[in-house]
């Protein structure tokens, strides 16, 4: 059947909503192709408004890898806002991609790239604006077969029943060995319908589909025990992982908005996954091992990418960007070949342990000089060994010190609240840091006119991390706690009025940590808010904390458990987790001994430059840190002649 475009009957519409640009789709290096020429069509989400989805790298990578392969097309949907939302159902508009605007619900495969939980209510929006039923079990092999990824895929329980399956790790090579399963399934005319293209993919041992487990549940709530349903279905799901980042040069033209986004730049991933071992950090955790792009890579990729789209600042992103082993030779390169451009250089929040005035000058050679940012996490030394975030307050205070002394005029600190052992006295010692951060900028600038500003946020327990046990503070306990620190910052007369605090409510972090740690029993509660008009729950503007309660409340009532119990309760270690049957290659024995060590304040190394630590990852996956140094250089384009050699 020809699928056409819903665009004349979406036309209509836009003059009637808000920022109607990010709809139309066209942007420079955007691909549409023919439709019959192709075999296995996917239709790749992010599950948010069009300005944080695009960016998004996730997305544009998958959406190049899979338009490279002939006879296969990819086009990217968003979420909608509600404003366009009303008129679609009133008009009768399906949920459509942006690149050639087809209906979602003709397309082969959805890929939903989830990078936050609070995305689930825009998921099954999606699905009903593109008539796909909300339910997997509910599908014929006329819909699309939903694929959840991202780092919340991880534990996609709470999603079970919506998604039809899930990848969990890098997707690269993953979505290809799908398109190779779809492709084969279709070319023999379906046979066994859905269920056996979905059986097929989950005999690879790759793709983990909900439906062919079963949980178990004891008494008291929690579970029993996961159990296959099907013959030849692992009974552990392995992530996948790329080893040769080089081999994966994506993206090779990153998408230029037409509106307004997050990020104005062009990005490239240095490198992949993080050794330090913050213990609340899942990303670290998820994506070992440690997997470095060459610095020629890194070179190649930037040079392509600034010509395909006429970026004027280049991202180099990763977990901990100061920490590639040759970031100084990057920087220094990057900036070197760029000068008579102007292109300047960003990295994201720094390790105050990694930063030297160097690397600092580099980045900011050719753009401007902006705020610097650091995370020590905690306020107290004390609760950043629990956390095993290795910074001393006088290694912040050296760092900022030098920072300010060289021109620097604002600081940003990143902090949490709610840490396990965490008490009032940790948060306070926030305060006395931003206090000692500015003294010392006074001190060293010889002006007054300097900023710190403080930014804290809840913290929410993740599968996959020593902390997936731990009880998350109430609402109430965090908010006092955040007040108390508001008020000590206010009432220092002296430093008070440069330290700027900005932080976010306990309400939308344990709605997090219910979706985080939950099975799938918390799929009522998904379903039960988004059919009270639940959306867009990361905006503060849409997030309605009590809805999500009165939902849970009544959802998960039936079930002998709330919300309290997803979220404030501890968990043992005999306890089976909801996604203990999902191989993120990390020993349970070891997160839990490293759960322990953050009970008893040890501290624990980064095993990129010491011993193993017997975590599981590079015997489990068949994998090892890859680190440099190459021995290369970058060498500029062209090569710029010192003011000497131009004398001459």
């Amino acid at each position: 059947m020809p699928v056409e475009s819903v665009f004349a009957r979406l036309e209509a519409l836009l003059p009637h909503v808000q920022k109607p640009i990010q709809y139309v789709g066209g942007e420079l290096n955007s691909t549409v192709k023919d439709w019959d020429a192709c075999d296995v069509r996917w239709a790749l989400m992010y599950p948010d408004a069009y300005e944080v989805g695009l960016p998004n790298q996730g997305v544009m990578i998958l959406y190049e890898v899979l338009n490279e392969r002939e006879g296969v097309l990819a086009e990217r949907t968003y979420s909608v806002w509600p404003d366009l939302e009303e008129l679609m159902r009133k008009h009768g508009v399906p949920q459509f991609t942006v690149d050639a605007h087809r209906p979602v619900g003709a397309f082969d495969v959805l890929g939903v790239s989830f990078s936050t939980e609070l995305g689930y209510t825009n998921l099954l929006t999606a699905l009903d604006l593109a008539d796909v039923p909300l339910l997997a079990a509910e599908r014929t092999e006329d819909h699309p077969v939903v694929v959840a990824g991202g780092h919340a895929a991880f534990n996609p329980e709470p999603i079970a029943d919506f998604v039809d399956c899930a990848v969990i790790g890098d997707g690269e090579q993953a979505v290809l060995d799908m398109t190779d399963i779809i492709r084969a399934w279709k070319a023999e005319g379906r046979p066994g319908g859905r269920e056996e293209l979905l059986l097929r993919l989950a005999k690879t041992g790759g793709v983990y589909v909900p439906a062919f487990y079963d949980v178990e549940y004891l008494p008291d709530g929690r579970i029993a025990r996961v159990v296959p349903n099907r013959s030849g279905v692992p009974w552990r799901v392995s992530k996948h992982t790329v080893m040769d980042l080089d081999e994966w040069p994506y993206p090779k033209q990153p998408l230029v908005p037409l509106a307004e986004t997050v990020h104005e730049r062009m990005s490239v991933e240095i490198f992949r996954g993080c050794t330090r071992g913050c213990r609340f950090c899942q990303a670290g955790m998820i994506t070992r091992p440690v997997r470095e792009r060459s610095i020629t890579g890194i070179g190649e990729m930037v040079e392509r990418g600034l010509t395909a789209t006429g970026f004027e600042e280049v991202g180099l992103l990763s977990l901990s960007s100061a920490d590639h082993s040759e970031i100084g030779d990057v920087a220094k390169g990057l900036a070197d070949r760029y000068t008579d451009d102007k292109i300047g250089l960003s990295l994201p929040s720094t390790r105050v342990d990694a930063f030297n005035i160097d690397l600092a000058n580099e980045l900011t050679r050719n753009g401007r000089r902006s705020g610097l940012t650091f995370a020590p996490e905690g306020g107290s030394e004390r609760i950043r060994r629990v956390i095993n975030k290795m910074v001393s307050e006088d290694d912040l205070i050296r760092t900022v010190s030098t920072a300010y002394g060289n021109g620097w005029r604002q600081v940003k600190l990143y902090f949490m609240c709610g840490l396990p052992t965490e008490t009032d006295e940790d948060v306070l010692q926030i305060a006395d840091m931003a206090t000692r951060v500015i003294a010392k900028g006074r001190e060293v600038s010889g002006s007054n006119d300097i900023r710190c500003t403080v930014s804290i946020g809840g913290f929410v327990p993740k599968p996959h991390t020593p902390f997936q046990w731990a009880p998350q503070l109430s609402p109430d306990e965090t908010d006092a706690r955040l007040a108390k620190l508001r008020d000590r910052i206010r009432a220092d007369k002296r430093y008070g009025r440069s330290i700027g605090f900005r932080y976010h409510d306990g309400k939308p972090g344990i709605v997090e940590g219910l979706l985080s740690r939950g099975d799938r029993r918390v799929g009522a509660v998904i379903r039960a808010v988004y059919e009270a008009g639940g959306r867009f729950d990361g905006w503060r503007e849409y997030f309605s904390y009590d809805l999500w309660l009165t939902s849970a409340t009544t959802a998960l009532a039936p079930f002998g458990v709330d919300v309290d119990w997803y979220t404030t309760r501890e968990r043992s270690y005999e306890e089976v987790l909801p996604w203990d049957h999902l191989d993120s290659g990390l020993d349970k024995d070891w997160l839990w001994e490293d759960w322990q060590d953050a009970l008893d304040e040890t501290e624990v190394d980064d095993c990129r430059w010491t011993p193993c630590f017997d975590c599981g990852v590079c015997p489990q996956m068949n994998t090892s840190t890859q680190i440099g140094p190459t021995g290369k250089k970058l060498l500029p384009l062209q090569v710029v002649k010192s003011g000497a050699d131009q004398a001459k």
